[in-house]
Formats: C-alpha cells, sequence, structure tokens
C-alpha cells in the first residue's frame, strides 16, 4: 500500500504542478510539435501513476489479482511491496475508485468520438444539400475539396475517410494562389499529424475530469498548439507572410482582429498572426533533443517507483 500511495501522491503533485511548469516558459508558442510531445508524456506520466497504483491495491485486496500480478515473481519480491492483510478494505475501495476512473475516461473518449462522427455526418449532409451531386457523380467518393457558394471567406477541414478541405467561393476570390496553398498546407498538416485524435483524448480527460489542473489544461493547450503546428507546416512550405495574409483574409470579417469580443474559438487567432509577422527564435536542435528525451523519461518514474521494491529485493 506504500507504494500505491506514493504513486497516487507523484500523480497528484505532477497534475497540480505540469500546468504551471508549462506555462512559464514562452517556448511551447515557439515549439508548438515539441510542447505537445511534453503534455503528452506529463499526461501519460499521470495516466500511468493510477494505472500502477490501481494495480498494486487490486493485488493487495485479492489474492487472485495478487497470484496474477506476481505469478512468475518469488515470494520474496510480493513480500517487499508489504500487502498486509488489514489493509485489504481500504485497498479494495481505491482500486475499485481508479478502476471506475479508468472506466469513465474510456467512456467519455467513446462520447467524445461519437460525438466527432455525428458532427461529421451532419456536416456531411449540409454540404451534400448545399452543393448536390450531378447525375452519375454519386460513384465519385474520393474528391478531396469542395468548394462552397458562399459570401463569406471560410476553409475547414471535414475529418474522415478520405478528409476533404471544404472552402468557400468568398475565400477563392479574396486570397491569391500562395495563400490558398498555404490553407490547404495548414489542414493536410492536421491530417497528416492525426491532431484529432489528440483533440479527442484531451477533451475526454477534461471533461471526465474537470478538476484536475493538468487535464484541463491538457484540452486547452492542445487545441491551441495544433494550430499553431499546423501554421508552421504551411509557412516552412509558402512563407509566414503568406501564411499570416491568409489568416487574416479567411477572418478578418469576423471581428476578432477588433477590440470587440470574438468568439473563444477564434480567440488565438491575432496571437497566430503576430506569431507568423515576428517569429521568437526556435531552440536549438540540441536543447530540442534534450528536452525530448527529457520528456520522454517521464512515464518511466512511475515505473521505476512501481518496480523499485521488487528490483531491490532480488537484488539484495
Amino acid at each position: 500500500m506504500v507504494i500505491a500511495l506514493a504513486l497516487l501522491v507523484l500523480g497528484g503533485l505532477t497534475a497540480a504542478t505540469a500546468p504551471r511548469l508549462l506555462a512559464r516558459g514562452s517556448w511551447p508558442d515557439r515549439e508548438p510539435v515539441l510542447a505537445l510531445w511534453v503534455w503528452q508524456c506529463v499526461v501519460a506520466a499521470v495516466l500511468l501513476c493510477c494505472v500502477l497504483a490501481m494495480a498494486l491495491c487490486g493485488a493487495a485486496a485479492w489474492h487472485e489479482v495478487r497470484g496474477q500480478l506476481f505469478a512468475p515473481a518469488p515470494a520474496v519480491v510480493v513480500d517487499a511491496y508489504g500487502l498486509h492483510p488489514d489493509e485489504r478494505r481500504w485497498a479494495a475501495a481505491i482500486a475499485l475508485l481508479l478502476a471506475g476512473g479508468g472506466g469513465w475516461t474510456g467512456l467519455m473518449l467513446v462520447r467524445e468520438v461519437a460525438a466527432a462522427r455525428a458532427w461529421r455526418r451532419r456536416q456531411r449532409a449540409g454540404l451534400l444539400s448545399r452543393s448536390p451531386r450531378l447525375p452519375g457523380e454519386e460513384a465519385a467518393t474520393g474528391d478531396r475539396l469542395i468548394v462552397l457558394e458562399d459570401e463569406r471567406p471560410d476553409a475547414w477541414l471535414l475529418a474522415g475517410t478520405p478528409p476533404r478541405l471544404v472552402i468557400t467561393t468568398a475565400a477563392l476570390r479574396r486570397l491569391n494562389r500562395r495563400q490558398l496553398d498555404a490553407v490547404i498546407a495548414h489542414e493536410q498538416g492536421h491530417v497528416r499529424a492525426r491532431h484529432h485524435w489528440l483533440v479527442y483524448c484531451a477533451g475526454a480527460l477534461a471533461r471526465g475530469f474537470p478538476q484536475v489542473p493538468v487535464f484541463a489544461a491538457f484540452r486547452h493547450q492542445v487545441h491551441r498548439l495544433v494550430e499553431l503546428a499546423a501554421d508552421d507546416v504551411a509557412s516552412r512550405r509558402f512563407g509566414r507572410f503568406t501564411t499570416a495574409l491568409a489568416l487574416v483574409g479567411l477572418n478578418e470579417d469576423r471581428g476578432v482582429f477588433t477590440l470587440a469580443a470574438h468568439p473563444a474559438h477564434h480567440a488565438h487567432l491575432p496571437q497566430r498572426v503576430h506569431r507568423l509577422l515576428s517569429p521568437g527564435r526556435r531552440l536549438t536542435r540540441g536543447r530540442r533533443r534534450r528536452m525530448t528525451a527529457a520528456a520522454a523519461l517521464m512515464p518511466l518514474v512511475p515505473l521505476l517507483v512501481a518496480f523499485l521494491p521488487g528490483l531491490t529485493a532480488l537484488g539484495a
């Protein structure tokens, strides 16, 4: 039970302190892909703490679980974890609570995916009603670009198989060729990196456990960082100035660049344009590698805490 409690304390401290530490630096805006990796490693470490604590509590509460968990281990390893019989009641309660949390997380993820699929179905039905196929076009299901007649410039990605880029005629009139190519490259960046799955997972954790700071911050940062990462994909191919002009051209009629209130999902657009026009200095390659490796080690800390008593007993 001591190791299980240590894992829960470690997970709680990570969940409470990691968002504050990551918010202090300015490097995530300069390195959004690296920042997304660090956030994923932090969340994985927190979840791993809970899974390992659940397994150890289950082993302390039920002989069947203990037999499965420690089946190949000698008795000295089992004794090293101090699974006392008088702690069974507390261990069972904690194990069931953590198992319920895991089930709830899975349910929230299914709900996020189902809601996204329902939204895509509505979008596809709306697109079909606004842009009906001509006779004989029903078999042409591989089109990747849909052009809609609309007076408002807009472009968005409709995920699925295959993913489709929807763009309005007003956007075609307003943007030049390179700006349109930058918009397409931005959306292709989302598809290649599978950003929608990150958004699903972050949304499931935040909806399931809104009181946990790391999950709420993870969802907020994922929505922001995936856009910055896609902006970088477009800017590397077509230039920062062209990409910034494309963002302005698509969104200036929405009032997001004025002092007036603007929708929350467009709140980061002024920052994105400013970042493209006044880019900060990137981290050196060596520092990026070191940070990538350090983040990858974070999920190993719970594993070390969980396996240390057994390894120490074997080495004694």
